[in-house]
């Protein structure tokens, strides 16, 4: 039997996070064969990296592609899609899958759909039909018309991927893969668990309580990350009793910004309790957020995962404005003061009831089973002339 040929292309730290599950299960199906294409951030020392992760995992990619242009402004970032596009359609037309996947909406996701589309290749996208703010939304809904097989994180999302005129038969609402992570571990944390990991500032004691912070440039705000990330930064030191865990920024636009502001506050504050990291692994990630008191931030992960556990969680700014979210979330505009009320409520409200919203963490069979019985080629016909 000739084995369905699945490509997937991770090019970021999150984004691993959201199709690991799914790629070991493409691995355990006998139709399918996975094949692994990383490149972009995941590659590069900086961000973690977490290409030593996805080896660790067991994964070998077939390709690594370095596409991300120095800098990380406007410019570079639309530079970097560009490339992308080059290299992949390389990479696509020399691999010759039958299925591309692609996730959510970064640039990164852009280039792979644009090149799959344009080779006549069945594009899958994860994640579609959310709404947030930044360029994200315009990003992800031009990926959902470019796409052939839709798989969304939740009833409304389907509702507004076919409301933009797609099939309705292929769009499923199996919930996020990332939900897969939850489920395959003890979730409990310790210093012994997370002794591997090195970062900058004062050691965290895993056994005590802390704050965890990650946050992300905005493109739509560029030139304005320093400020934005000093405003929660300076809200999350008022609270001193409490340990702080505090992540890099992604690659977008405006990364250096966010990098700086980080880097000028830990400068200014040696000795408070923060400590600076890079990366986790997926689940290692997930104890982390699982046993934070308060996430504080923009990052998606404490509206999908967080809401999945409960975990209380501050966004600040509009980076995920609009965005489905359950009961565990509470908004504060770029305003230390008000960041810093926000904390203390989310503090004294404690655990939120679990919500599904987002998934019950078996989405990653689901969607290997769907690629191995929907027939790519009938799909894409319907896109050609």
């Amino acid at each position: 039997m000739t084995k369905r040929k699945i490509c997937v292309v991770v090019a970021s730290r999150a984004n691993y996070g959201r199709v690991k599950y799914l790629m070991k299960a493409i691995q355990a199906d006998p139709r399918l064969e996975l094949q692994l294409i990383v490149g972009a951030s995941t590659l590069l020392q900086r961000f973690g990296p977490a290409i030593d992760v996805i080896k660790r995992d067991g994964f070998q990619p077939l390709r690594s592609i370095y596409y991300v242009i120095e800098g990380e402004t406007l410019a570079t970032q639309a530079k970097s899609t560009g490339l992308g596009i080059v290299e992949l359609a390389t990479a696509f037309e020399d691999l010759a899958p039958d299925m591309v996947v692609t996730v959510a909406d970064r640039f990164e996701t852009m280039a792979t759909a644009v090149a799959a589309s344009y080779l006549n290749i069945c594009l899958v996208h994860l994640q579609g039909g959310e709404v947030s703010g930044n360029i994200d939304d315009r990003v992800r809904h031009a990926i959902t018309k470019l796409a052939d097989l839709h798989f969304v994180s939740s009833e409304r999302s389907r509702e507004r991927v076919i409301s933009m005129g797609e099939e309705p038969s292929y769009v499923f609402s199996y919930g996020c893969p990332s939900m897969d992570v939850l489920l395959q571990d003890d979730l409990s944390i310790s210093n012994e668990i997370m002794a591997g990991y090195l970062g900058a500032g004062k050691p965290v004691d895993w056994s005590k309580p802390y704050i965890l912070m990650v946050q992300h440039p905005v493109t739509t705000s560029y030139g304005q990350g320093f400020a934005e990330v000093s405003a929660t930064l300076e809200a999350v030191n008022r609270f001193p009793d409490l340990q702080k865990v505090v992540l890099w920024p992604n690659v977008d636009a405006g990364s250096d910004d966010v990098s700086k502001g980080i880097r000028h506050f830990r400068e200014r504050h040696f000795d408070a309790p923060i400590y600076y990291h890079k990366n986790f692994s997926p689940e290692d990630y997930a104890r982390v957020l699982n046993n934070a008191v308060c996430c504080v931030g923009n990052s998606s992960s404490f509206i999908r995962e967080g809401s999945f556990l409960g975990v209380p969680a501050v966004l600040v700014g509009d980076r995920q404005q609009g965005r489905e979210h359950g009961p565990n979330i509470v908004f504060a505009d770029y305003d230390t003061d008000v960041i810093t009320r926000r904390i203390g409520e989310q503090l004294d409200a404690g655990r939120y009831p679990r919500s599904p919203l987002f998934g019950r963490g078996d989405a990653g069979s689901r969607i290997a089973g769907a690629l191995a019985e929907i027939d790519p080629r009938a799909v894409r016909k319907r896109a050609l002339p």
